[in-house]
């Protein structure tokens, strides 16, 4: 698949271990499973499927982590962006629902143990996340999200406003849930690392090697690439916001939207002890979404979406240098200094979960991650491995649905952002209750 604009340097591509050597294919090979894109879920696939002892090669049209995966927060979030596990039982009945909701809710720590297990360097602290609530009205939804997860046998906890201040120096919330099996990583140097240890379990992993054209043959998958080519038995899709013209119906399933990353210069120890101090990472309950999270050398990385995509730079540094004097009063009277911006796209679903598709015969993906990628792409890696190596479709942990184009998609994409402006709107209202 191909991406047309290069991306922005990032803090994480400055500051991530090094990737494992790769090439682009040059000539044909044959393997039992194809996957296209070497973001989390396509890289865990591959690791899974190599670990089961078949065949595995990772086509990329960039380099490793070029997409999503690589240049999003770093947040790894054991939740999703609206539906919690009452949501999900309504939707897709109580064993579905349940095994769906127990999925999302395993899926930090079953990126930490991956992390553990392979000797990933990704800067990875598993410190825990927390979504606090912006509004009173919200802190209802905090203590609803807390009792579902618990319900599930998730580690969570429920905090007031003054817990919210203790544990991370933010203010003006009224309570909280936390995740603690939540946490940050480089996102970059996961990526990198998953691919290292995708290479090391007997995977092949091509970078610049985008997939022109996927064909039938011989009962299998024949795809092609500008100087090599690839006979598969089974495919794998794992492209997400990325997806191209390959599969017309699946990139019109989604919606793109970009979103802004920023990072501080490394903060004074004394100001870095009273701002996530403690090592969490948050992101709250405004619509227009609050997030922050340190990282390892003592930055804060922070961002948001934008209303219009000109003159970018210093129209996110003043959002994001005002929500920081908002949120964190540690930093009245400091100089905020900001050394990379970048950019990078999210897939939205139009009910916001992740979905289940088999595109052909033999072809699956998986899509729509939501804000939510880090963890649970990583996790989905697993599934869409068990869908590939002859597990029954319609019994993997995410359930198997047609692929379904959203109505004026282009339209939609297009005018995206202008929907910030009634979350902002919403969020003016919530606070004043």
């Amino acid at each position: 698949m191909t991406q047309s604009s290069p991306p922005v340097p990032s803090l994480w591509a400055a500051t991530a271990a090094a990737a494992p050597p790769t090439t682009p294919l040059d000539g044909h090979i044959t393997v039992d499973v194809a996957v296209i894109g070497a973001g989390f879920a396509g890289l865990s696939a591959a690791l899974h499927v190599a670990e089961a002892g078949r065949s595995v090669a990772v086509l990329e049209a960039q380099e490793v982590g070029h997409g999503g995966a690589g240049r999003n927060n770093g947040q790894v979030i054991p939740s999703l962006t609206r539906s919690d596990p009452a949501d999900l039982r309504r939707r897709f009945g109580v064993d579905r629902g349940n095994r769906l909701a127990r999925l999302v809710a395993g899926s930090a720590a079953l990126t930490f143990d991956l992390i553990r297990r392979h000797g990933i360097d990704a800067q990875a602290r598993q410190d825990g996340w927390l979504q606090p609530a912006h509004s009173p009205g919200r802190a209802a939804l905090s203590r609803r999200r807390y009792e579902q997860w618990k319900e599930l046998g998730s580690d969570v906890a429920l905090l007031d406003g003054a817990q919210v201040q203790d544990l991370t120096g933010a203010t003006g919330y009224s309570a909280a849930w936390l995740a603690h099996d939540g946490g940050h990583v480089n996102p970059l140097g996961l990526a990198r690392g998953l691919a290292g240890a995708a290479l090391t379990a007997g995977a092949q992993v091509y970078t610049r090697s985008p997939v022109l054209t996927v064909t039938a043959e011989g009962g299998g998958w024949r795809l092609s690439t500008p100087r090599g080519s690839v006979t598969a038995g089974k495919v794998l899709v794992a492209t997400d916001s990325y997806a191209d013209a390959l599969f017309p119906d699946l990139r019109r399933s989604m919606v793109p939207v970009t979103f802004y990353q920023i990072a501080t210069d490394p903060l004074p120890p004394d100001l870095l002890a009273q701002v996530l101090g403690k090592g969490h990472a948050l992101s709250d309950t405004h619509a227009d979404l609050y997030f922050f999270r340190p990282t390892v050398d003592g930055r804060i990385v922070s961002g948001g979406a934008l209303v219009s995509q000109a003159n970018w730079q210093p129209r996110l540094d003043r959002r994001v240098e005002q929500r920081l004097r908002e949120v964190f009063p540690a930093f009245a009277g400091r100089e905020i200094r900001f050394s990379h911006r970048w950019d990078g796209t999210i897939a939205f679903t139009p009910d916001f979960l992740p979905h289940l598709h088999e595109l052909a015969p033999g072809v699956v993906t998986i899509t729509g991650y939501n804000g939510r990628g880090v963890a649970l792409a990583t996790a989905c890696g697993p599934v869409l491995a068990r869908a590939a190596l002859g597990h029954g479709l319609e019994d993997l942990d995410i359930p198997l649905t047609p692929v379904r184009p959203v109505p004026f998609q282009g339209l939609i994409r297009r005018f995206a952002s202008l929907e910030l402006l009634r979350y902002r709107l919403r969020d003016r209202r919530e606070v004043s209750l």
